[in-house]
């Protein structure tokens, strides 16, 4: 059975990076990273957040297309809102799918936080990074990182079949091994 894999975290905590790791180890998996595909919307730098609401539609009709068809989906992006993650989960349940939820965390916000702002440097810098500083900048900067880590632990407790994945930074192997271990055979 196909599984969509949700990969949730805060900003920075290295989400994508795992699931690129994920799909180079695992052929015929498509990687839907909705950073990517928002670059790909007209005035995307522009307006960040838009094109993210403009292409999150179009990213759930890609990942429940891909489903359908037997393969399973690596979906690495920040949802803290439960009606969102429901959206998801409910675009696999309709491929005949399973959901499978993961959260990155780093239990030290301050860590966390600081990784974030490093965000870029240890890895070629994808053409969002700048934008996503942009908009937690303007949006109250570090409090606002700190909302997102607090929503998050709150989203934990009301999904019950999610499961918390410490990340450790600067070693994204021991995050990756640990990710694989949390994951049905």
């Amino acid at each position: 059975m196909a599984f969509l894999l949700h990969l949730n975290g805060p900003p920075g905590i290295g989400k994508s990076t795992i699931a690129r790791r994920y799909v180079d180890e695992h052929p015929g998996v498509l990687n839907c990273d909705i950073d990517v595909l928002r670059t790909l919307i007209g005035g995307w730098s522009d307006d960040f957040v838009r094109a993210g609401a403009l292409i999150r539609p179009a990213a759930i009709g890609m990942i429940e297309g891909y489903l359908a068809s037997g393969r399973d989906v690596v979906l690495p992006q920040l949802l803290v809102d439960p009606g969102e993650v429901a959206h998801f989960e409910a675009c696999a349940v309709r491929s005949g799918a399973r959901f499978v939820e993961r959260i990155l965390m780093d239990d030290d916000m301050d860590r966390a936080i600081s990784r974030f702002h490093r965000r870029g440097h240890d890895e070629p810098d994808d053409p969002w990074h700048a934008r996503v500083r942009a908009v937690v900048a303007a949006q109250g900067g570090d409090d606002a990182l700190r909302a997102r880590h607090e929503a998050l632990r709150a989203l934990t407790q009301t999904r019950p079949d999610a499961v918390v994945v410490e990340s450790t930074d600067g070693d994204v192997e021991t995050t990756y091994r640990r990710l694989l271990a949390t994951l049905p055979a």
